[in-house]
């Protein structure tokens, strides 16, 4: 019992490290990002990495704390050992249904694993089983058994010391945590469409994050990106596929940033979105790819533009993720756009999807989100990150940003 609440403290201390660093840092690679499929940071970034706006890992904290809490306070007083048993058993059966539900998040809705996550995921299991075999108290006598051993515990000063350390330690915790984006997750709307919730604005920068992003930005080599920039200060380009995650994320949470700047800075920034879909029928880089219908996706969209009817297209592939198919994208378009010649010029629209896919392979382009900022590659970033980044951009080029 003892080996795995230290395990998950350990796992979900260290996923809070670098869910910390991620939202300080736009420069952070988390050691635990292998590929799309093995992320740490697709699981942080995702609507699912936090619950109003507290990362997911800090809860992880708190709870494994409070868990060796109670085996700790136990151990000094042999007649409470059992009842302890009985207590962890209850708070390992209470954490069984979130981690269930951020498991399927996980793999089933993002198809990503998250490693540290999943030691938490373990370590609760490990719990749950071995209070299981242990516990001797019957749950009916649970209630007394812990109203006496509350008493045991205030009438004990090193116990209330312990109590208030680990109470001091979880607002400390919490307090470190920069307040989050309000997650834009879109939804499914009753006409099909995705409605997204979107935040009104972003977070100012500390001073030592906005010197951190300017570091990293003055130290970026500018990549030549060949797209008209039409006289635009700021070109960001986004390397996209609609069946992934991360793709969504930044969708939904970039798009107030977008829209305001093209309210206050009219033709001085311009967004361009390239298809790289991760789909071995149309892009040949990624012969193990796993989105099966995003080269469909792609070219709906296109064929969506053409009708003004890119946005909702746009909107529905990334609320609908989980579920895309070549069959429901092309009855989407048809519903969505007016697309009713989607396998007449599947082809030929797929040429031009190509024509990205090759641009970004000579960018290097190796997952998405890929994004390019004047040149410059950038990480996935927060909204308040992104918005920053294009101020500083205008900035450099003379615009006077307010």
């Amino acid at each position: 019992m003892w080996g795995a609440a230290l395990l998950g403290l350990g796992a979900s201390s260290t996923s809070a490290w670098v869910h910390h660093r991620l939202l300080n840092d736009p420069a952070y690679a988390s050691f635990c990002d292998v590929n799309e499929a093995l992320s740490c940071t697709n699981a942080y970034a995702s609507a699912y990495g936090s619950v109003a706006g507290l990362p997911v890992a800090v809860v992880g904290v708190i709870f494994f704390a409070v868990v060796l809490l109670v085996l700790a306070l136990a151990s000094r007083a042999p007649g409470s050992r059992a009842n302890a048993v009985t207590y962890v058993l209850v708070l390992a059966v209470a954490a069984v249904p979130p981690i269930a539900y951020l498991g399927y998040a996980s793999f089933v809705l993002l198809k990503t694993v998250c490693v540290l996550c999943l030691a938490t995921y373990v370590a609760v299991l490990g719990l749950l089983i071995s209070a299981v075999t242990a516990t001797r108290v019957s749950m009916s006598a649970l209630p007394d058994r812990l109203a006496a051993d509350v008493r045991r515990v205030v009438s004990n000063p090193a116990a209330v010391l312990s109590v208030l350390a680990v109470l001091a330690g979880a607002a400390t915790l919490v307090w470190s945590f920069p307040a989050e984006t309000v997650s834009a997750a879109a939804t499914a709307g009753a006409d099909g469409e995705a409605q997204a919730a979107q935040p009104t604005g972003t977070a100012a920068l500390t001073p030592a994050q906005l010197q951190e992003l300017e570091k990293f930005m003055n130290a970026q080599q500018r990549i030549p990106v060949m797209v008209a920039s039409e006289g635009a200060a700021v070109v960001l380009v986004k390397f996209n596929d609609y069946m992934c995650p991360p793709c969504g994320q930044t969708f939904a949470e970039y798009k107030p940033v977008l829209a305001r700047y093209a309210k206050e800075y009219p033709g001085k920034l311009k967004f361009i979105s390239r298809d790289f879909p991760l789909d071995p029928e149309c892009n040949r880089f990624t012969p193990n790819g796993s989105h099966m219908a995003s080269c469909e996706a792609a070219v709906a969209v296109r064929l969506a533009r053409e009708k003004g009817k890119a946005e909702p297209m746009e909107n529905w592939l990334f609320a609908n993720q989980p579920t895309l198919t070549a069959t429901n994208v092309k009855e989407a378009a048809r519903m969505l756009a007016g697309v009713t010649d989607f396998d007449a010029r599947y082809q030929a629209t797929l040429q031009l999807v190509k024509g990205d896919i090759e641009q970004g392979q000579q960018l290097q382009v190796q997952g998405t989100p890929t994004f390019f900022m004047n040149g410059i590659r950038l990480p996935g970033l927060r909204a308040q990150f992104l918005d920053a980044a294009i101020a500083l951009e205008m900035k450099r080029a003379g615009v006077t940003v307010r």
